[in-house]
């Protein structure tokens, strides 16, 4: 063997099949003799690491003077995985539902808090303290992006959000264990602890589905709008077949526990799942789609055919790569490729995270400011002061109806938000922001308190009805078309930061 790499001389046509078998058996022989050498001394003979690429540039430069057929063995790549009877799909829709529920259904029941809580601002403590739990909360996960795996942050907010959901609904609603002023508390507790575990949650999901293809991101927004839709029509119809508030609140929160541990069980089934696998693996550079290639026995040497060989041959030559390094005739030789290093992953510095968010943020801060502002202008409007209109006729049912129209219409919103239409970043702000229209026209429905100047219950419907369409569509097309605007390694980074900067905007909306 030279220096260079492995090199065995070809038959000459003019060899005959019994010199032919002697020059084999002479070559398998000195092969075996010089590997078993190199494995004793622990030396590795200059087989060829890098210089396989020169052989095969020479062997294709010569290949027209000689008559040769160079073929180059493409990579053995994993083909697309499908999604059969989009089971994914609705896997992840169902996700959107889990990290939104828990929220929901504190806030929805608002019939029975108003009740137990008179006097009170309870629903907008609530909101406060989402909005401030779930800033810190964002801020937190942005850290841990790249120190925790994304499934372990999903399932720390599962169990999060799961745990405040059965302690309020036993302890408060069915044993009420505690006073008024001590439910008061323990509820806006729960309400920040939900807060915390949603949004970490919700972030990386965000991350999670910008490696999926765009439909997987649209699908995870539809199921936000469809938690809001679940428990609205739970409240409604737990309201009316059951007359008793502690009866009908305590059957609502069991209705939103099931559907969480739905969620939950189904996004453990889903991450092992080989449509997924795929994708997360090629957006995190982990060998894309690679299978594992048949010409490695998995030790470092890769078999290759000499085509010419079995030409020669007339065929015949090429015999069963499983007999591995011990098989050299006929055509086949053996490389030795150098094993890829080990790396040691280290924790980024904090130099080195905020360089990669302002990379990202360049790209894609028109998108940012879009989403942000979307939010920050519904939350000025949803659910604190849709939940203090009032109607003489309708009594505690009107803010009931007004939420369960904003959440359907934002169901919808989040539906049209497929439809394929390439927004650009200026023109998503710009529409984002004429939606600040809707902050007086609720006002005129509250002001002056005794009589407002829309004093009809049709005129808030009316405006939830607009305002969730749009909160639906500018809220989702965003997050959707910002993830195709960066490299796929990027994704999860750029869904974290608009969800930061959103997060950021909330408190804006409070005031």
């Amino acid at each position: 063997m030279g220096s260079v790499g492995a090199e065995r001389r070809r038959p000459t046509p003019a060899q005959t099949p019994e010199e032919r078998d002697v020059w084999r058996d002479g070559g398998r022989s000195v092969w075996r003799e010089g590997w078993r050498e190199g494995r004793e001394s622990g030396i590795v003979q200059s087989y060829s690491f890098d210089s396989y690429q020169l052989e095969e540039e020479e062997i294709s430069k010569d290949a027209p003077e000689r008559g040769v057929l160079a073929l180059s063995e493409p990579d053995f790549e994993e083909p697309i995985p499908d999604d059969r009877y989009h089971g994914i799909y609705f896997a992840m829709l169902l996700a959107g539902v889990g990290f939104l529920l828990p929220y929901n259904s504190f806030i929805t029941d608002v019939d029975y808090l108003h009740q137990k809580f008179k006097g009170t601002s309870i629903v907008f403590d609530m909101s406060l303290t989402y909005i401030l739990v779930a800033l810190l909360a964002v801020i937190l996960n942005n850290v841990l992006v790249e120190r925790l795996s994304m499934h372990t942050r999903i399932t720390v907010g599962y169990i999060l959000a799961l745990g405040p959901l059965i302690f309020v609904s036993v302890f408060d609603v069915w044993l009420e264990k505690f006073t008024t002023k001590q439910a008061y508390v323990i509820n806006l507790v729960s309400v920040g602890v939900v807060a915390f575990g949603c949004t970490v949650q919700q972030s990386s999901f965000y991350g999670y589905m910008g490696m999926l293809p765009k439909r997987y991101t649209q699908g995870v927004m539809t199921g936000e709008s469809t938690a809001g839709v679940i428990i609205s029509l739970s409240r409604i119809f737990t309201k009316l077949l059951i007359k008793d508030d502690k009866k009908n609140t305590l059957i609502f929160f069991l209705v939103s526990i099931s559907m969480e541990m739905l969620c939950f069980l189904l996004h453990l089934l889903v991450r092992r799942s080989r449509f997924v696998r795929y994708y997360t693996s090629h957006a995190q550079g982990k060998g894309p789609g690679k299978c594992h290639d048949p010409r490695d026995n998995g030790t470092g040497y890769r078999v290759h055919h000499d085509v010419t060989a079995e030409e020669g041959n007339g065929g015949t030559g090429a015999s069963s790569v499983e007999e591995g390094v011990e098989d050299i005739a006929g055509g086949t030789y053996v490389r030795f490729d150098a094993p890829k290093a080990k790396m040691r992953r280290s924790w980024p510095g904090l130099r080195d995270m905020i360089l990669h968010r302002y990379v990202v943020s360049r790209v894609i801060w028109a998108y940012m400011l879009s989403i942000a502002v979307t939010y920050s202008i519904t939350l000025c409007l949803f659910p604190g002061l849709e939940s203090e209109i009032r109607n003489s006729t309708l009594g505690e049912w009107l803010p009931i109806l007004i939420m369960a129209t904003f959440n359907m219409s934002d169901f919808v919103g989040k539906i049209l938000a497929a439809l394929p239409y390439d927004w650009s970043g200026g023109r998503l702000l710009f529409f984002s922001c004429l939606r600040v229209v809707f902050i007086p026209l609720f006002v005129m429905c509250v002001y002056p308190a005794n009589e407002p100047t829309l004093s009809h219950p049709a005129w808030p419907c009316l405006f939830s009805l607009l305002m969730g369409v749009t909160n639906g569509y500018f809220g989702s097309v965003p997050m959707i078309q910002a993830a195709g605007k960066v490299p796929p390694e990027q994704r999860e980074l750029a869904a974290d930061a608009q969800q930061c900067l959103r997060s950021l905007m909330f408190p804006v909306g409070l005031d």
